[in-house]
């Protein structure tokens, strides 16, 4: 009975999925190498994987390859000043790509994802990775930790400061309005007494006894 057909679709497992891949990369690179040797063929192939390692085969000079693919498809040559730019920014991209390819694989061994392929030497350096975060961390948590204790304890002293104040303002202006309470009681009353005593000599017709009238106020 013979095989299914099998559906090509990428695979999800990474383990599996670089396993596929390394078996498959070298099944390729021993295909070119036969077909080149076979069939006299001139066989240039390049492979980029998912990590963005590269592999290469070439049955001549990779360079001179090259140059005859650009000739037979009538692509600008590297002394262009375009293709010049054109291919320093593809190597900016290529290069970016692999960094955060590079960051994201961290990034995944960082949480437990990802780890099955590592060794032993890989797992010790994220060991001591993990190790030195964490330090980092609890360092930094008690910063904060004895910042927000300060803070809170100026915040205690104001707070205690305020109340102070707000109990010595209540008494002093208490003191304030009874002294002028009674600044104005008696500037009132010697008004008074003066006023009555004018009267008293108008009604006397002028010849009153004033020591007697002023008696009459002591």
């Amino acid at each position: 009975m013979g095989r299914g057909k099998v559906e090509l679709k990428r695979i999800e497992n990474p383990t599996r999925r670089q396993v596929t891949f390394s078996k498959r990369r070298n099944g390729l690179l021993k295909k070119a190498f036969e077909l080149s040797i076979l069939c006299d063929a001139e066989v240039s192939l390049i492979i980029f994987s998912p990590t963005g390692k590269f592999y290469q085969f070439a049955s001549h000079e990779m360079e001179r390859t090259v140059a005859r693919y650009r000739s037979e498809v009538c692509l600008p040559g590297p002394s262009d000043p375009q293709t010049r730019s054109l291919e320093f920014w593809r190597c900016e991209i290529e290069e970016l790509r692999k960094t955060i390819i590079k960051m994201e694989a961290q990034l995944r061994h960082c949480v437990g994802e990802d780890i099955e392929m590592l060794g032993m030497k890989e797992l010790k350096q994220l060991e001591r990775q993990l190790k030195t975060g964490a330090e980092r961390i609890r360092s930094k948590k008690q910063r904060a930790i004895q910042e927000e204790n300060t803070r809170l304890k100026k915040r205690v002293q104001l707070h205690e400061l305020h109340d102070d104040n707000i109990s010595s303002g209540i008494l002093e202006p208490n003191a304030r309005l009874l002294t002028m309470d009674l600044a104005i009681k008696e500037s009132l009353i010697g008004a008074v007494e003066e006023a009555i005593l004018f009267e008293m000599n108008l009604i006397c017709g002028g010849g009153g006894d004033n020591n007697l009238i002023s008696s009459l106020f002591v």
